[in-house]
């Protein structure tokens, strides 16, 4: 996002700035001797959404501001009108920017508060926020739900390194990566990483077309479809390109050493002895590393040893290393997900006997 005003409004631009959202870009035109002009230009946010359906929130903020003259084109607001107007509308057009990138949505309730409020009023769409995680795509409240998946957030609040183990849909994945962008967001990490080991479970990848990227990423969809709920598709999309998301199989995490980095290894129950080390020792400055996997779903070859299961027996004692386990109470899918896997735990531990 980016802000400047001819007549400068430094604090603005510098708390814009320390959050990485404009440049220094300065527009020195003026529109004649008392026509003043701001222009806002979206760089990291969606203009669309911003703008709203046919320019809805635009045309609102028009009829709160008759004198003057506001054109939006593209990713840019441009302003132009007398310069104590112009400063009134920065404020109140840096707190709506400041809550679409805090929420990725606002609304004409909220944009009519934001402009008939007093200087200095402040806004949270949310009271409870700090129980939400992320706030996703369309405002959507993301938040640990159950019991088990409140204690991974107390764990890795605690923790560099934390497992969270249990059956398929208890929202391990989906709670880690609502972590890993809710500190991509706060900055406490300067990229996201998530991995999985490309074992094939019961089918071959070699059978599908394409090239190596194309056979993985059908296998890599668990992990887009949550950042897909959590960060709009454009900036999703440029994350990805610029490199502060990575997907990837383990395989890409040979050699490197992650620093500053929020990692998610998914589906460990298929890492191998070796692989869980090599993983594990990645580990770099300021790192928060999350492994989540179902010991109950091992897709290895016979006589191959688990090394998530491996690593829950030799790393339980080790100060800093947090463990979860969830279980069938923890699914957060449709109801008989949990009648299902409370059938196959029953078939299981009886062949087990």
């Amino acid at each position: 996002m980016l802000i400047f005003f001819v007549r400068t409004t430094t604090k603005i631009r510098d708390f814009f700035q320390e959050k990485n959202y404009i440049s220094n870009n300065i527009n020195p035109s003026l529109k004649g001797p008392l026509l003043n002009e701001i222009i806002l230009e979206l760089t990291d946010v969606s203009a669309r959404d911003f703008f709203g359906h046919q320019n809805a929130h635009i045309d609102l903020i028009k009829k709160y501001y008759p004198k003057l003259k506001i054109v939006a084109r593209g990713n840019r607001i441009a302003a132009y009108g007398d310069e104590e107007i112009l400063e009134t509308f920065d404020q109140q057009m840096t707190t709506l920017l400041e809550q679409f990138v805090k929420y990725n949505s606002i609304d004409e309730n909220l944009i009519e508060r934001i402009l008939t409020s007093e200087k200095g009023t402040k806004f949270d769409l949310d009271t409870r926020s700090d129980r939400i995680l992320v706030h996703g795509v369309n405002g959507r409240h993301i938040k640990a739900q159950t019991l088990n998946q409140k204690k991974i957030v107390s764990q890795m609040s605690k923790n560099d390194l934390v497992f969270a183990i249990g059956p398929a849909g208890t929202g391990k994945t989906y709670t880690g990566v609502a972590l890993a962008v809710k500190a991509l967001k706060e900055k406490q990490v300067k990229r996201i990483i998530l991995t999985r080991p490309a074992v094939e479970a019961g089918e071959n990848l070699g059978f599908l077309p394409g090239d190596l990227k194309e056979k993985l990423d059908p296998y890599m969809q668990p992990l887009y479809d949550a950042l897909r709920d959590m960060i709009p598709a454009e900036k999703l999309a440029a994350h990805i390109e610029n490199g502060v998301i990575q997907i990837a199989p383990m395989a890409f995490m040979r050699g490197r050493t992650l620093d500053n980095a929020f990692v998610i290894l998914d589906e460990a129950q298929n890492t191998t002895h070796a692989q869980m080390k090599m993983f594990l020792t990645r580990m770099g400055k300021h790192a928060k590393f999350m492994i989540t996997g179902d010991p109950g779903q091992v897709d290895l070859p016979r006589r191959v040893t688990s090394g998530l299961k491996e690593a829950l027996l030799i790393l339980k004692d080790i100060k800093g290393v947090g463990m979860v386990y969830l279980d069938d109470k923890d699914v957060i899918r449709h109801k008989l997900v949990k009648e299902v896997i409370a059938a196959y735990n029953s078939i299981e531990n009886h062949h087990g006997t």
